[in-house]
């Protein structure tokens, strides 16, 4: 296993988040193990996988408003804080990994960088030449702003990564 790949797992560990090893033959069963029904999720940018049947692709405003799960590709993982980084998408991923109570974010093991410096060097030229935005996600929404811990104030009180290795096993 990488170094990057095992200190994800301990940073996600850190955070509450649980996390899933797969390979595309388990991709589906993944998911589906991941997530409460009902589940929207965003299309996949990924060629070798699908969301499977009881992921609604097509939100309408009550689906989402309904739904207790959202699936969004992430496009990263900053090992060294556990985030993912999630893309702005044209079909609106943002509000589908935002609104539901446990957010699933579907992550391949070779999008899985070090540290910071690493993401910006990946991601900067796209911010710099505004072809798109970035949410760098860490762990479960919480606030403490007004008095004790509260979880899913802004976003998600759950998070669940699903690591999408090849078949002959990234990161080992």
């Amino acid at each position: 296993m990488t170094t990057a790949i095992a200190t994800f797992e301990d940073r996600l560990a850190d955070l509450d988040v649980s996390l899933t090893r797969t390979t595309p033959a388990g991709f589906a069963e993944a998911v589906d193990a991941a997530a409460l029904e009902p589940a929207v999720g965003a299309p996949l940018p990924y060629d070798d996988v699908a969301l499977p049947d009881s992921v609604r692709t097509d939100p309408t405003p009550a689906d989402l408003d309904a739904a207790r799960t959202g699936v969004t590709a992430a496009c990263m993982g900053i090992a060294a804080y556990g985030s993912v980084v999630l893309p702005s998408t044209p079909e609106g991923a943002e509000p589908i990994s935002l609104f539901p109570e446990r957010h699933v974010a579907l992550l391949r093991a070779e999008d899985v960088v070090p540290g910071m410096p690493d993401a910006f060097e990946r991601f900067g030229p796209a911010l710099r030449e505004g072809r798109g935005s970035f949410v760098v996600a860490t762990g479960p929404s919480a606030t403490a702003d007004m008095g004790a811990l509260v979880r899913g104030a802004h976003g998600p009180k759950e998070v669940h990564v699903v690591l999408l290795e090849s078949e002959v096993g990234d990161g080992e």
